[in-house]
């Protein structure tokens, strides 16, 4: 197909790849600079060299460890089939039992909280530097504009986006290079900040320096979106970029050290970041900020758009409109998810007001969501057969590691780092009912076997004095055996209203974990009668079922497999095509039933969940105008404690 060939030619280094690259994937930990610094010596009346160097250094391995060695070398190779994030390895494991979906859901639920802190901190903290220039500025309209036209603009696509910011970025990044290293050369001590003793000293000696990890921590927070945008871009673009990011920002953190360390005397609502550029430069580099900020916001959009269309395509989240803005494989626009992360950001900002309040809410929900990758990456690891020694050495690592930030950041809790953990939980619930119900409700679906009723379909299609109430009849049915179909489906066709067509279609939608395979099968039970087509679609493959269907039509009439004219003689003469009608069965839980507990608590939050998802009519993008709906009761056996007596 001629995305594949554009998203091929997107994935492979070149200048052009690795500009959109810079504009897509590292807007979120690109600005953190604006934010880092100023968060770890916010409260603290003298910069000493154990609190500057110190966590100057636990950035620097923190970015080193974590960012480099954790997700660039080793997780972005955990990659389905150049797709990346969460989802994606959850999809990759072999054995998917129920704890790996539960850890799932909880890793993405946090990801997608992040995403709300994240568009709002970065454009906060960068509109906050107008204050240098005029105190009067009202921060929270400018902001609160901004944030509306980053999300207005996200429905023309992130190619569009990524060759609008790429040079923007590559602008900043210059920028955090050349003001760090000016300051750089004025304290060239500072580079004595790279020594991991420091850290460990910083860690160890300075009053509340474990829990300013908390702070240093929001260094790495856009790791984890680095990864879910790896389908956008390729491994390869990412890696490459990622050295020039780097220097960048061990430069630009190098020098607000630097700047420290000459400026030892605290100042009230310091801000280092801004500190560090001359008054000259100071409205330029806000502008710039600003820009750098509004890309930051959309590395994480995107990055959720991302997430829930795997979710969706993974039945882990309900069924909601995913659009395709761009010919670009692996770019998607989620109307619904786009309008209410905007929502979302707007309270966020109009909630806490500064980005000094924001911080406290920021950084909690995604250390979460790193423990749960790493959790699932230990796991995906030891399936592909990694040595097992190999596997205890990075288990302790990644463990200390993001073990120590999730203690840091639970100080956060009372401060604001619970709405980013109720958000997530509010993620985590829909998840929780949708995937789980769809699992009870599949567990009491049965099947027959077809071949049983091979000649009841041949008799009820020639039966006369049934009137026929399509010339094709076509089912979704959701039975892998070849000669399975549910029985209620059975039921729809024979006994609820006898359904005679001359052609009965029986379509089933596999959705596999390679996210670009799109092929079907098709064979014929009753040819010409009985016909039930395959269709094996990766999980980033739009599911719309019409218009695949017509083309399998297409190859069958071309193959002379079929002839598609009318059965009525009088439209026959004249060519007419054929009908078809579709049937949607939906299936209900009836209420006598018996389930555990937790199995109604699950079917409880899946009826919730039910009404943030679109139906299978426009789910699989039939034609409504052709489908017909029959509710079906989902049958759970319940025995009757005692008899019921005859009295008259």
């Amino acid at each position: 197909m001629p995305e594949t060939k554009q998203h091929s030619a997107l994935s492979k280094v070149s200048f052009a790849g690795l500009l959109i690259t810079i504009g897509i994937v590292f807007g979120d930990i690109g600005t953190s600079p604006l934010y880092v610094v100023k968060a770890i010596i916010s409260g603290v009346d003298q910069f000493d060299k154990l609190l500057v160097y110190g966590s100057i250094s636990c950035v620097f391995w923190t970015l080193t460890l974590q960012t480099t060695f954790k997700y660039v070398i080793i997780t972005l190779r955990a990659d389905n089939h150049g797709e990346g994030g969460i989802f994606a390895l959850f999809a990759l494991m072999k054995k998917k039992s129920s704890w790996a979906a539960i850890l799932t859901m909880i890793g993405g639920g946090a990801l997608l909280a992040d995403g709300v802190i994240t568009p709002s901190i970065t454009v906060t903290s960068s509109i906050e530097g107008l204050r240098l220039i005029n105190p009067e500025i009202p921060v929270l309209p400018v902001v609160l504009t901004i944030l509306t036209a980053v999300f207005f603009i996200q429905q023309f696509g992130t190619r569009f986006i990524g060759k609008s910011f790429g040079p923007m970025m590559v602008v900043w990044f210059a920028m955090l290079a050349t003001l760090g290293f000016v300051q750089l050369t004025a304290y060239p001590e500072i580079l004595n900040a790279l020594n991991p003793v420091y850290a460990f000293d910083f860690l160890t000696q300075y009053p509340k320096g474990f829990i300013l990890l908390g702070a240093v921590f929001l260094c790495t927070t856009g790791a984890e979106a680095l990864y879910s945008d790896l389908g956008h871009c390729g491994i390869k673009n990412i890696r490459i970029s990622w050295i020039f990011v780097k220097i960048s920002l061990v430069l630009n953190y190098l020098g607000q050290g630097a700047w420290l360390m000459n400026h030892p005397q605290a100042v009230r609502d310091l801000n280092p970041f801004y500190a560090i550029m001359p008054g000259w430069f100071l409205f330029p580099g806000i502008l710039i900020s600003t820009a750098a900020a509004v890309i930051a916001s959309q590395a994480l959009i995107t990055g959720s758009y991302t997430l829930i269309s795997e979710a969706v395509s993974l039945n882990f989240w309900p069924k909601i409109k995913v659009l395709h803005p761009t010919t670009i494989k692996g770019q998607v626009y989620i109307p619904f998810v786009n309008w209410l992360l905007w929502v979302a950001c707007c309270f966020v900002v109009v909630f806490f007001q500064e980005s000094s309040n924001m911080e406290a809410a920021y950084g909690l929900s995604i250390t979460i969501t790193m423990i749960m990758t790493s959790l699932l990456l230990i796991n995906y690891l030891n399936q592909k057969n990694v040595h097992f020694t190999l596997l205890i050495l990075l288990t302790i690592l990644f463990g200390s590691i993001e073990g120590s930030f999730l203690i840091a950041n639970l100080h956060k809790f009372k401060n604001g780092g619970w709405f980013s953990i109720a958000l997530g939980f509010g993620f985590l619930l829909i998840m929780l009912g949708w995937f789980f119900g769809r699992r009870i409700k599949n567990r009491h679906i049965s099947f027959s076997n077809v071949n049983k009723y091979l000649h009841l379909f041949e008799d009820l299609s020639k039966d006369k004095t049934i009137p026929q109430i399509a010339t094709n009849l076509v089912y979704i049915i959701k039975a892998n055996e070849l000669h399975q179909i549910e029985s209620k489906i059975m039921y729809s066709i024979f006994n609820k209203q006898p359904k005679r067509a001359k052609t009965y279609w029986l379509l089933h939608v596999d959705t596999l974990d390679e996210p670009d395979t799109f092929n079907y099968e098709v064979n014929q039970i009753i040819p010409g009668t009985l016909i039930r087509i395959d269709f094996r679609l990766g999980f980033k493959i739009e599911p719309r079922i019409n218009l695949y269907f017509k083309e399998v039509l297409k190859d069958m009439v071309a193959n002379g497999e079929i002839n598609l004219t009318s059965s009525y003689e009088s439209l026959k003469k004249h060519h007419f095509p054929p009908d078809f009608l579709f049937v949607n069965l939906d299936r209900i839980m009836s209420r006598d039933y018996s389930l555990s507990p937790w199995e109604t608590m699950i079917m409880g939050l899946h009826s919730l969940t039910r009404l943030l998802s679109i139906n299978d009519v426009k789910a699989l993008g039939l034609d409504s105008s052709s489908v017909i709906e029959e509710k079906v009761p989902i049958s759970v056996e319940r025995p009757l404690n005692r008899k019921i007596r005859r009295i008259g």
